[in-house]
């Protein structure tokens, strides 16, 4: 294998290029990429909050991106695969023996709303920019529709920087389909703490105003005010590119548990891979940031070797920071919730989650070390 395409400059991206050249890979090595390598988790957290800047969030400093002798098109989209190679946006193609397909998410938005100003996603630093610029405006509502991880930090960070926020979630309970209705319920709870107003059960139905959204409309026909909204109603894996490539795509890349397609020479990883889980038995896209951080090792393993001899087996991990504690699960979720540790009333607890008294899961609150034994014992 003389020459290696990794499409897809972030985290998964630039680990693959690392894993490659670590694993004694001295060929010519193309990175393609709209954006430059950098860490999306802060973007919804410390960005927002004004801690930390864009040279911050940086994944690596020049020397290291130096250090890997790559050939860089930044700010270049793919727009086909093909049996001549990747083409880009402006015509160029990249012929390679190996691709690395790592170009991710795209965070899903409210068509209804596409010609509002004061309507914002939150994926890129391009969107965190934006929506830090408009909060700067002091918007005297922030409304947040969704309730998943995403849109908690944003509200978290809106809360903080003394807004008054309203978090709409269309199911009954958040986070329900991560952590399981009891934890969800607690998570629920961090925002209505935290003079938060939660509205949950109701879908949106439509905005209002003209040119800049002055509200949103709920579907049980109630109208909430809102200066500014911010949309977390979860993402898409980026595959539109793929269209005509002969790869099989639904909800994502179709991968083994080795991350590599039906095409021995090309592989997927991060968020837009959906490969088989030998740990849950079925395809899984694993949305974490340890994901895209891990699954580079094994399918850069695999592509060298031209074929899948060795296989991701890790239990999905994340974490999140929302009003000032730290939230950690892994594992799988189950209706058999057990608090092991703690205090959930105080929010500081470790819940274990169990099926036929066999640990599947941990989920824990401002508890950090039982956590982390726990989460090795999975």
């Amino acid at each position: 294998m003389r020459t290696v395409a990794v499409v897809g400059t972030s985290l998964a991206g630039l680990r693959s290029a690392q894993e490659l050249r670590g694993r004694g890979f001295d060929g010519r090595l193309v990175m393609i990429g709209a954006e430059p390598p950098y860490d999306r988790p802060p973007l919804s957290k410390d960005f927002l909050l004004g801690r930390v800047s864009v040279d911050d969030i940086a994944l690596a400093g020049q020397d290291d991106l130096d250090a890997l002798a790559a050939e860089w098109h930044l700010g270049a989209r793919a727009e086909k695969l093909g049996r001549e190679g990747v083409t880009l946006g402006d015509g160029t193609t990249i012929a390679a023996d190996g691709y690395v397909i790592a170009t991710g998410a795209v965070a899903r938005n409210l068509g209804a709303a596409r010609n509002l100003d004061g309507v914002h996603t939150l994926r890129t630093l391009d969107d965190a920019v934006a929506l830090k610029r408009d909060l700067a405006a002091a918007p005297s509502s922030v409304v947040v529709i969704g309730a998943g991880f995403i849109g908690a930090e944003v509200a978290s960070a809106c809360r903080l920087l003394g807004h008054e926020v309203t978090v709409i979630e269309a199911m009954p309970v958040p986070l329900a389909p991560v952590l399981g209705a009891r934890m969800g319920a607690v998570c629920g709870e961090l925002h209505t703490e935290n003079d938060v107003r939660l509205i949950t059960g109701v879908p949106v139905a439509g905005f209002t105003g003209t040119g800049r959204v002055t509200g949103v409309r709920l579907g049980d026909g109630r109208e909430i005010r809102a200066d500014l909204v911010v949309a977390g109603v979860g993402t898409r894996p980026a595959t539109e590119w793929l269209t005509g490539s002969g790869l099989a795509v639904d909800d994502g890349v179709l991968v083994d548990s080795g991350c590599v397609t039906a095409n021995p020479r090309v592989v997927a990883v991060g968020d837009v891979a959906r490969y088989r889980c030998p740990l849950r038995g079925r395809r899984v896209r694993a949305e974490h940031w340890t994901a895209a951080g891990e699954q580079p090792g094994v399918a850069v393993a695999n592509l060298l070797a031209g074929s899948t001899v060795t296989r991701f087996a890790r239990h999905g991990y994340f974490w999140s920071d929302q009003y000032g504690r730290r939230l950690q699960f892994a594992g799988v979720a189950t209706e058999d919730v057990r608090i092991t540790e703690g205090d959930v009333a105080a929010k500081r607890f470790v819940a274990t989650y169990h099926r036929d008294d066999v640990l599947t899961g941990v989920f824990a609150i401002d508890s950090p070390r039982p956590f982390t034994r726990l989460r090795r014992a999975l």
